[in-house]
C-alpha cells in the first residue's frame, strides 16, 4: 500500500481564498495625493493637480470594449488547466469577486477612491505582448506571450498570498513552474540572479506618469529561488486567463515572500550576475529589502507582521514564517549571514 505523507504546507482545497476579494484592493495614498493635503487645494483644483501628476488614474474607464478583456485571450482554450493536487490550502479560496477588486497595482495609481482598478487596468491591451529574454543566456531572444505560454505545460496550484500590508488571500493560480522556464531559456552557469521587468506604457498606465517612482517596475530572485518548486509564473486564475489587474498576461508568484516581490505584467526577464535592486528597494530600502521573506517576528518599520487579515473572510490569523512554506524554502537561506532576510 502506498501511503502519502502530506507536507506541513499542504492545505485542503476547500480552504482557499475566494477570488472576489483579491481584485478590489488598493494601496495607501501616493506621495502626490499627500502633497495635495499639504497644499490645501480645493476640490476642483485637486482633480486637475492629480491628473497633472498622473495620480488620478482616470475617475472612470473609457466607454466601449476593453482592449484587455480576458474573454478575448488567444490562449483561453488552455483553461481550465490540470489541477496539481500537491498544492492545496488550509483555508477557503478567496471568492473571485473579492480578490479581483482588491489590488495593489501602482502602475495604474495608488488610491482606489479615484477609480475602479479593474476597469482601469482593463484598458491596457494584452496583445501584442512580447517577453525579452536576455543577459547571461545561450541565446538572447524575444518571444510572443502566446508562443511562450503554449511552450509550457500549464497547471493550477492553490497558493496563499501575503501582502506586506498585512492582508492575505488564497487563490487558484494557473501557470507553469519558473524552473521549467529557466530550463527553456537556457541561462549560462555564470547567472546568479533572474531579473524581471514590467511593462512601461504611461499613455495607458497613469501611475507611470508619476515623477516619484523609478519606472519600470523591477525585482528579482536568486537562481536558487527561481528554480525552487514553489516559484511559479502565472498566466491565469480561477480556471481562466487572468484579468489585467492580477498582472496579466505574465506575472510571478513566490508565496513565501511578501507580495511586492511577485512582479506583474512582465516584459523582460534577464539572467544576470549582479543582484537586481527592486523598485521598492530603490524608493525605501529600509522598509523593502531584496529578500522580503515573510516572518511574523520581524515587523515592518511602521506596522506589525505578527498577524494578517484574510480579505476573503475578514478574519485575522497569525502570520506563519515563510507564509507557511518553510519546509520547502528555509534551506535556501541556510548560511546567509549579515543580511536582513525578512524585509
Amino acid at each position: 500500500m502506498h501511503i502519502r505523507h502530506r507536507p506541513s504546507w499542504e492545505l485542503p482545497e476547500s480552504a482557499a481564498t475566494p477570488e472576489s476579494v483579491y481584485l478590489s484592493r488598493r494601496a495607501l495614498l501616493g506621495a502626490g495625493a499627500g502633497l495635495i493635503g499639504t497644499l490645501g487645494l480645493p476640490g476642483g483644483a485637486q482633480a486637475g493637480f492629480l491628473d497633472s501628476l498622473g495620480l488620478s488614474g482616470g475617475d472612470k474607464a473609457p466607454k466601449g470594449p476593453a482592449p484587455g478583456d480576458p474573454a478575448n485571450d488567444p490562449t483561453k482554450d488552455l483553461y481550465p488547466a490540470r489541477h496539481n493536487d500537491a498544492f492545496t490550502l488550509d483555508r477557503p479560496v478567496t471568492p473571485e469577486d473579492i480578490s479581483a477588486n482588491y489590488n495593489n497595482f501602482y502602475e495604474f495609481g495608488s488610491d482606489r477612491s479615484y477609480y475602479q482598478v479593474a476597469d482601469v487596468c482593463a484598458q491596457m491591451p494584452r496583445r501584442p505582448w512580447t517577453v525579452k529574454i536576455d543577459g547571461l543566456v545561450e541565446k538572447e531572444r524575444e518571444v510572443g506571450i502566446d508562443d511562450l505560454i503554449r511552450a509550457m505545460a500549464l497547471e493550477e496550484r492553490l497558493y496563499r498570498h501575503r501582502c506586506v500590508e498585512a492582508w492575505s488571500m488564497a487563490v487558484p493560480w494557473t501557470g507553469f513552474p519558473v524552473k521549467d522556464f529557466v530550463s527553456w531559456a537556457r541561462p549560462l552557469s555564470s547567472a546568479k540572479y533572474m531579473r524581471m521587468e514590467t511593462f512601461l506604457n504611461p499613455d495607458v498606465a497613469a501611475g507611470q506618469r508619476r515623477f516619484t517612482y523609478p519606472w519600470p517596475y523591477v525585482d528579482g530572485l536568486t537562481m536558487a529561488e527561481a528554480t525552487n518548486d514553489l516559484a511559479f509564473f502565472v498566466t491565469g486564475i480561477y480556471g481562466k486567463p487572468a484579468p489585467n489587474q492580477f498582472g496579466a498576461p505574465l506575472r510571478l508568484a513566490v508565496p513565501w515572500k511578501y507580495g511586492f516581490k511577485s512582479v506583474k505584467s512582465i516584459v523582460r526577464i534577464s539572467f544576470v550576475e549582479e543582484r537586481p535592486v527592486g523598485l521598492w528597494e530603490q524608493i525605501q530600502g529600509r522598509e523593502y529589502g531584496f529578500w522580503a521573506n515573510v516572518n511574523p517576528a520581524v515587523p515592518h518599520p511602521r506596522w506589525s507582521q505578527a498577524s494578517e487579515r484574510d480579505i476573503g473572510t475578514g478574519e485575522r490569523r497569525p502570520t506563519e514564517i515563510y507564509n507557511g512554506y518553510g519546509e520547502q524554502v528555509a534551506g535556501l537561506y541556510a548560511g546567509i549571514k549579515g543580511e536582513n532576510l525578512f524585509m
